[in-house]
């Protein structure tokens, strides 16, 4: 381990054997090398992990299948079936390096029963920290009320969900001949907000006040825009009935992490926005570089309290990996 500020990342990815067919779809424009390059990151959990987690001082990661995972399958019973297969997979490899992984579960959200089942025994079962889910399943969203059991399961054993990006459904047609705005430098960031504020606006936090939701690369520009959410929801609410400001949800329910922007001034609004406790240091290995991100982190114009609020103690208290 170096002697850098000690790190926790949340947003660090693996994938289980088998999983690769569900991510063609995001790698298919990769050239075959960076194809090659992703896969052995991907289906590493030794030299090349735990080395650059070293020169980073990245103390713990915790792991979660890549995208789009479970939610890129169709059959339902499947879907349960490898989303066990998965964990149980990553729980062995924590198993491994106990000290240094923990893991967040793959859910079957096809169907909310299974999912709140199944996170139920990843947690209870197999210790994992909380569940990243690559977002919506076939189309259909969290907000739905179908999905209240599922999240009270969440709230009941005080774990987060990090929702994580994948492509909208079905696409929207701004993006017709633009297919570099799909993905990752637009599309991806529009459609996970949106779905995190279909929870908000959807009643989700106030049915379930404790409920914890992570969002990452800087919480998808969300954090910029507070104060017009509650200006604007003030005038054109459209009936909906909320017990606080949508404002005040951010650092309440929505936790953020750094993953993927690595921005002095990102990180200065998300922290003047959300405060000091709701902003975790990420990665988003291995797509996105963990030098540059620890590199950023350690130089971004803040306190050290706070740099260690963002790099390690928050990420405890809300994982409780202490």
């Amino acid at each position: 381990m170096s002697s850098r500020i000690r790190k926790i990342a949340l947003e660090e990815h693996f994938t289980a054997p088998g999983f690769e067919e569900y991510s063609k779809v995001f790698t298919k424009h990769m050239d075959a090398a960076a194809q090659s390059r992703l896969s052995s990151q991907l289906r590493d959990f030794d030299d090349l992990r735990l080395g650059e987690m070293d020169r980073a001082g990245i103390d713990k990661v915790v792991l979660s299948q890549t995208g789009p995972s479970v939610q890129g399958e169709t059959n339902i019973d499947l879907a349960i079936r490898r989303a066990a297969e998965g964990n149980d997979y990553l729980a062995r490899q924590i198993q491994r390096h106990p000290d240094r992984y923990a893991g967040f579960a793959s859910l079957p959200m096809h169907s909310p029963k299974a999912a709140a089942g199944e996170l139920t025994r990843a947690v209870d079962v197999l210790g994992f920290k909380g569940a990243l889910v690559n977002g919506h399943t076939g189309g259909i969203y969290y907000d739905d009320p179908a999905y209240d059991a599922f999240w009270e399961r969440m709230q009941h054993l005080d774990v987060p969900l990090y929702l994580h990006p994948t492509d909208p459904s079905p696409v929207p047609k701004a993006y017709d001949g633009h297919p570099e705005l799909t993905g990752a430098v637009w599309g991806w960031g529009v459609e996970t907000a949106t779905h995190a504020l279909r929870l908000l606006f959807g009643g989700v936090f106030d049915r379930f006040p404790r409920l914890k939701i992570i969002l990452g690369h800087m919480g998808e520009g969300l954090p910029m825009l507070l104060w017009r959410f509650d200006s604007r929801f003030a005038v054109y609410p459209h009936g909906v009935r909320l017990a606080h400001k949508p404002s005040e949800y951010f650092g309440r329910n929505i936790f953020i992490t750094t993953s993927g922007v690595c921005s002095s001034a990102a990180l200065a609004c998300a922290l003047a926005e959300m405060g000091n406790a709701a902003v975790m240091f990420s990665v988003d290995y291995p797509y996105e570089s963990t030098a540059i991100a620890a590199d950023f982190i350690e130089r971004a114009p803040i306190s050290e309290d706070v740099r260690a609020q963002v790099c390690s103690r928050n990420a405890e208290r809300i994982l409780k990996l202490a």
